[in-house]
């Protein structure tokens, strides 16, 4: 099993099936309640993100193809620790690459502009995995208890990241 289909596996485990909750701004093509056409979200994979894709007819390997495109590859996964990339691909996932770049970035000190490239992959290395583990998560925490709609759903992001945290201590265990 290759690095991204682990992590793709422990990763859909926290993405739900098919919703079209019309509160949810990421169920509707244009990014916000009321706006566009309210077509869901499945697997993971919002209208918002992906107005052209037929959420609701959506099959798992499609969508684990757009993950490895859109977010495993723009992350750098396959040049990660495993437990790093679990946690920067998730991230990737919920707030974007960019963003996840830059909790990455900002955890392991160098400049965060986003992009996961050669200077953040050297501090990555340099940095211990279980304490860079910890602090990439808490940037994303305090990402979360900032969002406007943390209210809402943050005590089900507080729960994502600590299970996120144990699934990624498995992966430092598993490497030895």
């Amino acid at each position: 099993m290759t690095p991204f289909d682990r992590c793709f596996d422990l990763l859909i485990g926290h993405e739900g099936g098919y919703s079209r909750d019309p509160q949810d701004r990421g169920n509707w093509t244009g990014g916000a309640v009321n706006r566009g056409v309210l077509k869901g979200t499945k697997f993971g994979i919002s209208a918002a993100a992906y107005p052209d894709v037929d959420i609701a007819n959506l099959l798992l390997h499609e969508a684990k193809a757009i993950y490895k495109r859109d977010y495993w590859d723009r992350i750098q996964g396959d040049l990660l620790p495993p437990a790093i990339a679990l946690v920067t691909f998730d991230a990737a996932v919920n707030a974007g690459p960019a963003g996840a770049g830059k909790f990455l970035q900002i955890a392991v000190g160098v400049r965060p502009d986003g992009i996961v490239g050669p200077a953040t992959l050297a501090a990555v290395e340099a940095r211990q995995q279980a304490a860079l583990l910890v602090e990439c998560l808490a940037r994303r925490n305090e990402y979360n208890r900032t969002a406007p709609t943390a209210h809402i759903h943050g005590l089900g992001w507080s729960r994502r990241l600590f299970t996120l945290h144990q699934q990624a201590l498995a992966l430092l265990v598993e490497e030895g």
